[in-house]
């Protein structure tokens, strides 16, 4: 299929359209908030303890820890579109049993079934992302991504909110069946996107990964700069295959320091306490004085400043850096949490708007911090080989923290009540000083750069090295780009076949060729 977009329409269009994979799962985390305080679901489920609630809320998280897991195989095995497919559809297929559940053992088969797909689209998703797009705009891109989760949020809460007037139980089955209708729209769109170049390198696809790299920068086969990233693509892939194990054991011995590194700011994410406020909006109002509809208003409002919050970090994440973001993000979000919970101590007449005002300001830094820059750090700072399960990785780490949260926030307020707020503070301020002592920039780094970034150029032994220049030099021709105004007809058909969205549906579960892969002849291996 011919892309009719080039350049930075095409990436924008790309970096918009992945934004659905987390537009459903931001929708996903919010549309519970708001319909498990409404009188129609309470009277369904028979009055749900907060157990029940909580068990409804978070079981989604479960479902997305399994599949984070294993997401990275698929990954690397099917490719990244393939990929996004498989999870955009698995969601839909949750999100029609939530709408119409027959009681709370199939709620929560719905919920954990959705969960399966938000684990596949939230670890592919951002590497999707990152390997699309160049590292000038490689934050932003990000950035702009992580706003696509902050929109499905505010969309489920105001759908909650307008679906309250409904006097039905479509008060609440309407806002779960929204979410499928994004899913088909994710799945159709995913027939249709470019799959990302570093993967077709990576998999010796290379005429249909420098068509890709071509359209990305303005669609001039003699464009220089998409030969010149062609070359530096394809030289780490040759270069990560002197060692071939590309298991999760050999990522964790090589790169420990990076996974735990991603691991840590997915982790904190969740312990700051985003989703105190992301699922329990509402209760946590009610809490505070806002009462039933008025309760969702405010979170809807909340939802509305989630978002705005989001958008200057556009432009700053590749001014200011990461570690900017972070540490000054860990400040503010500390001193709001624990203000909220002095103000629900007090409890006095000006607390449900000092509540409001904290939960605005909280909310502000963390989609201006914690929230967009844990889904960027990961994949940019994991190698090629190892990308998609190192984020896999920390993605699984998200969601585990995640449900721990989510599980035991509606049993915490009740039980240690405004002290629960001072307890993600004091997260907040470890988060911190992890950041401040162990996070190394990466505003502006290729990803290609990364090793030297921590300091891994280099520490192959003398006789490694040999080998390393003697493969490399064995192989140097399969770093010449391939010309794309002068190929053989067969190279492109196969590069057609990349494209057609309805071709790589049809063999979904097939390893696509490696006709374009370049062999060394007997004679080159000979030489040396």
């Amino acid at each position: 299929m011919k892309l009719k977009l080039v350049g930075q329409p095409l990436l924008y269009a790309i970096s918009t359209f992945a934004s659905l994979g987390v537009f459903l799962f931001g929708y996903d985390q919010g549309v519970m908030s708001g319909i498990i305080t409404g009188p129609y679901f309470k009277a369904f489920f028979n009055q749900p303890n907060r157990y029940e609630i909580g068990t409804m809320v978070a079981i989604l998280e479960i479902g997305a820890f399994i599949t984070s897991v294993i997401a990275g195989q698929f990954g690397d095995i099917y490719g990244r579109r393939k990929t996004l497919f498989i999870g955009a559809v698995v969601f839909t297929i949750g999100g029609l049993i939530q709408s119409f559940c027959s009681g709370f053992n199939s709620m929560v088969c719905g919920r954990i079934i959705s969960g399966f797909g938000v684990g596949f689209l939230s670890t592919i998703v951002p590497v999707y992302q990152s390997e699309i797009s160049p590292a000038e705009h490689r934050g932003k891109l990000a950035c702009i991504e992580f706003t696509g989760n902050i929109c499905g949020y505010a969309t489920s809460v105001w759908l909650d909110y307008f679906a309250s007037f409904i006097e039905s139980h479509w008060s609440w089955r309407f806002p779960l069946f929204f979410q499928s209708v994004i899913g088909t729209i994710l799945a159709i769109g995913s027939l249709v996107i470019p799959e990302s170049p570093r993967w077709l390198l990576d998999t010796d696809q290379d005429v249909a990964g420098m068509r890709v790299l071509v359209d990305l920068h303005g669609g001039d086969p003699r464009n220089q700069k998409s030969r010149q990233e062609y070359i530096e693509i394809k030289e780490a892939v040759l270069d990560d295959r002197l060692a071939p194990d590309r298991s999760y054991l050999a990522m964790w011995t090589k790169y420990r320091g990076r996974v735990l590194l991603a691991m840590s700011a997915q982790a904190f994410a969740q312990l700051n306490g985003i989703n105190v406020i992301s699922y329990y909006a509402p209760l946590v109002f009610e809490s505070a004085g806002w009462i039933g509809r008025d309760a969702i208003l405010m979170t809807g409002i909340n939802g509305i400043v989630y978002i705005l919050s989001t958008i200057p970090t556009w432009y700053l994440v590749d001014h200011w850096g990461r570690r900017f973001i972070l540490l000054s993000g860990s400040i503010i979000m500390a001193i709001a949490l624990s203000l909220m919970g002095w103000f629900l101590y007090l409890d006095t007449t000006y607390t449900p708007l000092a509540v409001v005002i904290c939960v605005l300001v909280y909310n502000s830094f963390f989609g201006y911090s914690w929230g967009p820059v844990p889904w960027l750090y990961p994949p940019e700072i994991i190698p090629l080989p190892f990308r998609v399960k190192g984020v896999s990785i920390s993605t699984a780490t998200n969601w585990f923290f995640n449900y721990l949260v989510g599980e035991a926030t509606p049993v915490l307020q009740d039980v240690i009540r405004w002290r629960l707020y001072p307890m993600h503070a004091f997260f907040c301020v470890c988060s911190f000083i992890l950041v401040y002592f162990a996070y190394p920039e990466t505003c502006g780094v290729p990803l290609e750069d990364m090793d030297e970034l921590f300091g891994d150029v280099g520490l192959e032994d003398h006789e490694n090295q040999s080998l390393v220049n003697s493969e490399r030099s064995s192989i140097q021709r399969a770093l010449e780009p391939p010309d794309l105004l002068n190929l053989p007809l067969n190279d492109r058909e196969n590069d057609k076949d990349q494209d057609d969205g309805p071709r790589w549906f049809s063999k979904l579960f097939s390893r696509s060729s490696r006709s374009n892969q370049y062999q060394p002849t007997p004679s080159e291996v000979e030489n040396n």
